[in-house]
């Protein structure tokens, strides 16, 4: 997903929220049945919130938590490591897109789209009602679409803190990427824990009625 997110930013490519959606569609239906296709640390945290998990397996441990979320970053930051090797070494620094703007702006960009893609995320997946197993991975895609397209130019629409550390580490996490990565990683968590509980005032209700008719 980070590889083909920074693929196209390099190609100056006009469709990056497109072709990141469409990665991100294809492996959450590969993927969901093995490792529940997170693949950004800011969902892995919300599931964990939200105290659910995929197809009523048991909740994770911490541990095993933060094992998954370093994971993802471990593989953002690999993605763009060898985007950099197909580039001859070219990279990018992390930061606001091209379109002025304050990082409070930046920031309410980044918390708002992340905080829509986690809470959609949890709805599809987790909850018995609202649970879908055909159209989850078109939703959860088109949440990335609708972000990178709507705020790709105020924030890079990166919405993953593994994108935002793997775009800094490949540009060596100079001209500010560093900071920028930990802005932004906070931001993430941040907005991931509010789905979480924007998530539970919305469904906790629902669900035990649900469960209680089963």
């Amino acid at each position: 997903i980070v590889l083909t997110l920074v693929l196209n930013i390099m190609g100056k490519s006009p469709a990056t929220g497109f072709a990141v959606a469409a990665s991100l569609i294809s492996m959450t239906y590969a993927l969901s049945g093995v490792s529940g296709a997170h693949f950004n640390p800011a969902v892995t945290l919300a599931v964990m919130v939200s105290g659910r998990e995929l197809s009523d397996a048991p909740p994770k441990t911490v541990l095993q938590v933060f094992s998954s979320m370093f994971l993802q970053i471990a593989g953002g930051v690999l993605g763009a490591m060898l985007y950099t090797f197909i580039y001859f070494g070219g990279s990018f620094r992390l930061g606001p897109g091209s379109q002025p703007a304050n990082w409070a702006v930046v920031n309410f960009a980044e918390f708002f789209f992340t905080f829509l893609l986690c809470y959609v995320f949890l709805c599809l997946t987790v909850s018995q009602t609202t649970r879908s197993g055909t159209v989850y991975g078109l939703a959860i895609g088109s949440c990335l679409t609708v972000g990178m397209n709507s705020v790709g130019a105020i924030s890079g629409g990166a919405l993953n803190p593994a994108v935002a550390i793997g775009i800094a580490a490949s540009h060596r996490f100079s001209e500010g990427s560093l900071y920028a990565a930990g802005v932004y990683s906070l931001t993430h968590l941040v907005a991931g824990v509010f789905g979480a509980i924007v998530f539970k005032a919305t469904h906790n209700g629902v669900d035990s009625e649900t469960k209680g008719e089963h």
